[in-house]
């Protein structure tokens, strides 16, 4: 067994124990219906609208070489708005003081742009290593 296949089988086997952990934290809560409620809806919109999307965009926007970066750049992007907005679009007031002491609406935007400052950077350094160098000694 390679040492690849090793790591994969051990991070796929963490990742089991951890769905399991989580699955029996949900069914140990006295409502589980409305997190498993949220759950499903929150995997309908990742898949129905966001994978989707992403995929689509990745295919008219950028070149062939240039796809992946955007592809896991909207996927990280999606995925912290699917994270935040329950915070985001509750209504009232938050239950608790600490539940809400940050403004999750400006530090997502922050977030975002981080985001897409390092997907463009890494487009700008695979662009600059494929385009043609020329030699300065060569224009002396």
């Amino acid at each position: 067994m390679t040492t690849a296949k090793a790591l994969r089988y051990t991070a796929g086997g963490f990742g089991l124990v951890l769905i399991g952990i989580g699955a029996w934290l949900v069914v140990r809560q006295p409502g589980p219906a409305g997190v498993l409620l949220w759950l499903a809806g929150a995997l309908l919109l990742h898949d129905a609208i966001i994978a989707p999307l992403v995929l689509a965009v990745g295919l008219l926007l950028v070149g062939r070489h240039q796809r992946g970066v955007l592809r896991g750049a909207l996927m990280v992007a999606g995925s912290l708005i699917l994270v935040t907005l329950p915070a985001l679009v509750r209504p009232g007031e938050p239950p608790s003081s600490s539940s809400l002491p940050l403004p999750y609406g400006r530090n997502l935007v922050i977030v975002l742009a981080a985001v897409a400052a390092v997907a463009g950077a890494v487009v700008l350094v695979r662009w600059w290593r494929v385009r043609p160098h020329r030699s300065r000694r060569a224009d002396d």
